[in-house]
């Protein structure tokens, strides 16, 4: 991962992002797909939950994702990254130690509240994560992405909750943009890049805390093909054949972030 302050339109800071092997870097390691929680009883005092990200993920393959992706790590150390403003309780602590068979000085926790700018940072470059799952969750074999880079704008943080994660998510819904190198048939190529942006969701057009207002703060009533970069490029390295859809949507954001001197 790199920042860069590039000469993109619109916005200074932008972060770039990289793997040439997508499928362990980022669904299997960057996706926050491990659900943490405990309750009040449990941690004798307020419940906590959190989805944790990392390559720790891979240690406790807890998450169907892992059995299709046919991968399991081995190893004594582990980092787990949690998106909270307070340290996990001992009981969600021992639950990742004994779930990952790592000794307590083998594990390292960070934590990132969105509101802080190591938070806006890390959210903000899952933004070719985010283009994998997506791909993942269209049909299009994972296996078959070789190669990605990815570019989306860094916002300041905000000390609202939910202001800072509306940001984040805005950043790569209309300013991030992926490139995808794949194999396989040009059909299946056109088709990825056709259905990835996000401007194939309903609920497209809209700041992502107006939207996660607007459903009472339910993730699960936001139409999920909202969960995508903004423009996408395939390429297919077996035909030499390139797709484009999608744009970015620079004047959103600036309308978002942007207060006018």
């Amino acid at each position: 991962m790199a920042l860069t302050t590039a000469a993109h339109d619109g916005w200074p800071s932008w972060l770039e992002v990289r793997s040439s092997q997508p499928l362990l870097a980022c669904p299997a390691s960057q996706y926050a797909g491990w659900s943490l929680a405990a309750s009040k009883e449990e941690t004798g005092g307020k419940k906590f939950f959190s989805l944790g990200s990392g390559p720790a993920r891979a240690l406790a393959a807890k998450e169907k994702l892992y059995a299709e992706l046919g991968y399991r790590d081995r190893a004594d150390r582990g980092v787990i990254v949690l998106e909270v403003d307070r340290v996990p309780p001992p009981v969600i602590v021992q639950k990742i130690l004994r779930d990952c068979s790592l000794p307590p000085e083998g594990l390292t926790i960070v934590l990132t509240p969105t509101s802080s700018a190591a938070g806006t940072t890390q959210v903000v470059s899952r933004v070719l994560e985010v283009a994998l799952h997506k791909t993942h969750e269209l049909g299009f074999r994972l296996d078959h992405v070789v190669d990605g880079i990815a570019t989306a704008p860094l916002p300041a943080p905000s000390p609202d909750g939910v202001e800072a994660m509306g940001r984040t998510n805005d950043a790569i819904l209309y300013g991030g943009l992926v490139h995808l190198s794949v194999r396989g048939s040009d059909e299946a190529a056109r088709e990825l890049a056709a259905k990835l942006p996000s401007r194939n969701s309903k609920d497209y057009g809209r700041s992502f805390a107006d939207i996660f207002k607007a459903v009472e703060y339910d993730f699960y009533k936001i139409d999920p093909a909202l969960f995508a970069p903004a423009e996408v490029w395939v390429s297919n390295l077996d035909t030499g054949s390139s797709f484009h859809a999608g744009a970015l949507n620079m004047e959103l954001l600036r309308g978002q972030w942007l207060n006018e001197a």
